[in-house]
């Protein structure tokens, strides 16, 4: 999840997260199982141009990156076919040091600004920056849905996990999301239910709409098509005939 989005990532891929803007990466539920083995690692780089690095991103020659800089608060992901590529500067970054690592650094956010098949992450620009407190809390109410949005969930109980009422609940997240707690729940579920569908780890569909939280079949096809645009069938057949 980036701001008002969700999507699903997979292994190689790279992203671009602006300043506050709330995410969540988490794994599908087999790396949480007991005696699993199962685990992800990442590399990441933290940056703040107005930090110490203030005076380097004011130089007339880094107008351009400085623009691109500005326009990441809402997020990109990198084009999969400039993964490999810019892993490689990645991993070089990594294991560089002093004035070579931040000259590596530098042309790393060049080739990035001037990538023409950059992915926004967010649907319009994401302007709601969080405090650290505010992050903390959105944050636990995100990790609480992710972990139990296969059960009944109330408003109450995860109003809860943000330490406000449900009614002053429903405004702050709205506000941070840009969705309602229903609306947000539902597109969870439904993205859990859409990775099952094309994995066929499932017997059918209704077994899918019930292990994805959804209390009725109705109700799934429902909330499936609302969302995606399609029922779960030609959801399906959909991804077949791509293949």
């Amino acid at each position: 999840m980036a701001g008002n989005s969700m999507h699903t990532f997979r292994d190689g891929e790279i992203y671009l997260l602006g300043t506050n803007l709330p995410h969540l990466f988490k794994s599908d539920p087999a790396y949480f199982q007991p005696g699993s083995e199962k685990e992800v690692r990442t590399v990441t780089i933290f940056f703040n141009p107005s930090g110490k690095l203030s005076a380097l991103f004011s130089l007339p020659e880094m107008k351009a990156v400085n623009a691109f800089v500005a326009q990441m608060q809402s997020g990109f992901k990198i084009p999969d076919n400039s993964y490999a590529d810019i892993a490689k500067r990645i991993e070089a970054i990594q294991h560089a040091s002093g004035a070579e690592q931040l000259s590596m650094f530098i042309e790393l956010l060049n080739v990035i600004s001037t990538n023409p098949g950059l992915l926004p992450l967010t649907s319009g620009h994401y302007s709601f920056p969080m405090t650290d407190p505010e992050g903390m809390r959105i944050a636990s109410v995100y990790n609480y849905i992710m972990h139990n949005y296969s059960s009944p969930l109330t408003l109450e109980d995860v109003a809860m996990q943000a330490h406000l009422t449900p009614t002053a609940f429903c405004r702050y997240f709205k506000k941070h999301t840009r969705h309602t707690f229903v609306h947000f729940v539902n597109k969870v579920r439904v993205n859990e239910a859409c990775k099952l569908l094309l994995n066929g780890s499932q017997t059918s569909i209704a077994a899918i709409a019930y292990s994805c939280g959804f209390n009725s079949i109705t109700n799934f096809n429902y909330v499936f098509k609302s969302i995606t645009g399609t029922s779960p069938r030609v959801y399906i057949h959909s991804y077949s005939n791509t293949l």
